[in-house]
């Protein structure tokens, strides 16, 4: 069902991103981590300026889905608020039309096409999550792709495991306009998480840019 407008505990701003400016930088700083099985992730914090502006009218904007899901013998709710703009739909905000381009452009030697899809998710507070999964919906179950994630709102833990079990390898707090794109065979050899904490901590939205036909 369609959510009315969330309501969500305060958002810590940010101590370095205080203006109402939304605009990218330059993809110049990315940083690159080789995980085992030719996976691999980029990491560049604080990519968008004025993130925590748009968070807010992202928060205004979209029309938040709260589903359900069945478990086992029950029928669940998800832990987190959703949205999905296919291949195109008009996003909710030009930033966010303006990253998947610039995400598309850098990448396209790489990956070898564009990013087409969005979908957003809406942590509430430190009890919303998304377990252990890869996406593995579509060409990622075969084939090397990339997903990339822009966060705003207060930083929440992205960890990282092997597919073949074993404690978390990596954790990236992401938040206030971060940029993380999981890329190689990352979705079939690694899992990735959001975990549920106890630490009193605010919303966050996750953005996630993918190609055609990979879920």
């Amino acid at each position: 069902m369609t959510a009315a407008r969330p309501d969500l505990p305060g958002l810590q701003g940010s101590l370095f991103d205080q203006g109402d400016d939304i605009r990218l930088g330059p993809l110049d700083g990315l940083r690159r981590t080789e995980l085992a099985g030719g996976a691999w992730i980029d990491h560049l914090p604080g990519w968008l300026h004025g993130a925590d502006a748009l968070f807010e009218e992202l928060v205004e904007r979209v029309p938040w889905q709260a589903e359900e899901r069945a478990m086992y013998d029950n029928v669940v709710a998800v832990p987190r608020l959703l949205a999905y703009y296919r291949e195109g739909a008009p996003l909710p905000h030009p930033a966010l039309t303006e990253a998947r381009e610039a995400l598309g452009t850098h990448y396209a030697p790489e990956l070898g096409e564009p990013f087409v899809s969005a979908g957003l998710c809406l942590y509430r507070d430190g009890r919303d999550s998304v377990a252990w999964h890869g996406d593995r919906t579509g060409r990622s179950a075969t084939q090397d792709t990339m997903v990339a994630i822009l966060s705003l709102g207060d930083p929440r833990d992205l960890a990282l495991r092997p597919r073949s079990g074993g404690p978390t390898a990596l954790r990236l707090p992401l938040g206030h306009g971060d940029l993380v794109v999981m890329g190689g065979s990352c979705q079939r050899t690694w899992e990735h998480a959001v975990p549920k904490t106890s630490r009193a901590v605010g919303p966050r939205i996750s953005v996630q840019f993918r190609p055609r036909g990979v879920g």
